[in-house]
């Protein structure tokens, strides 16, 4: 079943928000992991541009840990706490520096190390950074995940665990990028639109009214 339904979804023609395509095009684990701090909390439309704006500013962690506070946390305006995450990104970025030697840690127990930086970010941080596989897990790859009745979880943490014992490792990298646009396009929180879905007849609608 799952491999029919990774490979309708990887054929299917859903527009990805501008922000997956960011996610997508990093090549580097450094970009990826300011992006996803600011993500946190905030919507794709307002990330989106606030990860330009931040990038202009610096693009390594030696150069971002000279940046002032207030001139990030301008750039980075209106996406939430931007403030607090301004702090956050300098004094991360100064620990990668001078305590890491320029390097982002590729390994989740290091990651996660970072104050505000959880699973769901070090997840992502290793597959779309270090191409390792990892399972990123957000609200959609949690919801899409547990409607298909594939898995039976609480919340993103257990679905995370739940599908490293059951999802082929194939799949780790990909899986967020294809289930984060499909739930923003047809598989929604609120009203999904389960007649335009391609993978309709492999779903057991679990919570879905109607």
């Amino acid at each position: 079943m799952i491999d029919d339904v990774v490979k309708i979804l990887k054929e299917a023609d859903q527009p990805k928000s501008d922000f997956v395509k960011l996610m997508d095009s990093f090549k580097d684990p450094y970009p990826v992991l300011i992006a996803c701090i600011l993500s946190l909390r905030t919507n794709d439309k307002t990330t989106y541009p606030a990860a330009l704006r931040m990038l202009e500013l610096a693009k390594t962690p030696h150069d971002m840990k000279g940046v002032k506070v207030e001139d990030l946390a301008k750039a980075i305006y209106p996406v939430g706490f931007y403030e607090n995450k301004a702090k956050q990104i300098i004094e991360l970025s100064r620990q990668i520096d001078e305590e890491l030697d320029g390097k982002v840690p590729d390994e989740i127990e290091e990651l996660v190390k970072f104050k505000g930086v959880g699973r769901k970010t070090a997840n992502l941080v290793l597959s779309l950074g270090f191409n390792k596989p990892a399972i990123c897990v957000d609200v959609h790859v949690h919801r899409i995940f547990n409607r298909l009745g594939y898995i039976k979880t609480k919340n993103p943490e257990e679905t995370e665990f739940a599908l490293r014992e059951k999802l082929p490792q194939k799949y780790w990298i990909d899986i967020n990028t294809l289930l984060v646009t499909h739930g923003q396009n047809v598989c929604k929180p609120i009203n999904p639109k389960c007649a335009q879905c391609p993978i309709e007849k492999y779903c057991k609608k679990i919570g879905v009214r109607g």
